[in-house]
């Protein structure tokens, strides 16, 4: 199934903008960049929507949810709902510390692993979503709390890292959308890229 709906997972606000949490807008924000798309906030979802015509007959909307991450899901809910897209159609793009900063893995199902967006997205739309995962790294040091280090800012080292593979991951969600999740885990997952 083609994917419809591209929701960048992250946290409304300038206090966030550069945060490990908004890795997910960060990426999205790049993607609508390079294809020209302009950006409208729309109430009726709490997010913030571009559209894009990607052929005929085939629109894919990309979304930011103004919700704060913990609400994620009630805003993707939403525009699935209203757009008639099905959970399988649905593509989240989110930060994990599962992954050292620079990886990226997609796959299609799995627990929220921690994550409250993810959390939040399996309660209000479903299992089934593709989840494009954006390594940033365990939290350093081990005992800091897991929330400090997402809501933190960037190393200097990892955002070299993260401006270095910005258009690796812009592609890869390119890839996502012209040939589907199997082509794009085939092509991904691997362990360098």
């Amino acid at each position: 199934m083609s994917i419809a709906l591209v929701a960048g997972l992250g946290n409304p606000g300038r206090e966030y903008a550069h945060t490990r949490h908004n890795l997910g807008w960060i990426v999205l924000e790049a993607l609508a960049r390079k294809h020209g798309l302009a950006w409208r906030a729309q109430s009726a979802f709490d997010a913030e929507i571009a559209r894009w015509d990607l052929a005929p007959g085939r629109t894919c909307w990309l979304a930011k949810p103004l919700t704060f991450m913990n609400e994620s899901g009630r805003s993707v809910g939403a525009l699935a709902r209203f757009y008639r897209v099905p959970v399988t159609a649905i593509a989240a793009v989110y930060d994990d510390t599962a992954f050292d900063c620079g990886r990226l893995k997609v796959t299609t199902s799995g627990s929220a692993g921690g994550h409250n967006g993810v959390a939040s997205l399996l309660e209000h739309v479903g299992d089934g979503f593709v989840r494009y995962r954006l390594g940033i790294g365990p939290k350093q040091p081990p005992e800091m709390d897991l929330k400090d280090y997402v809501l933190g800012h960037f190393t200097s080292e990892q955002l070299v890292i993260i401006q270095q593979k910005l258009t690796y991951y812009v592609e890869g969600l390119e890839l996502l959308l012209a040939r589907g999740a199997d082509q794009a885990m085939n092509q991904l997952n691997r362990k360098d890229p």
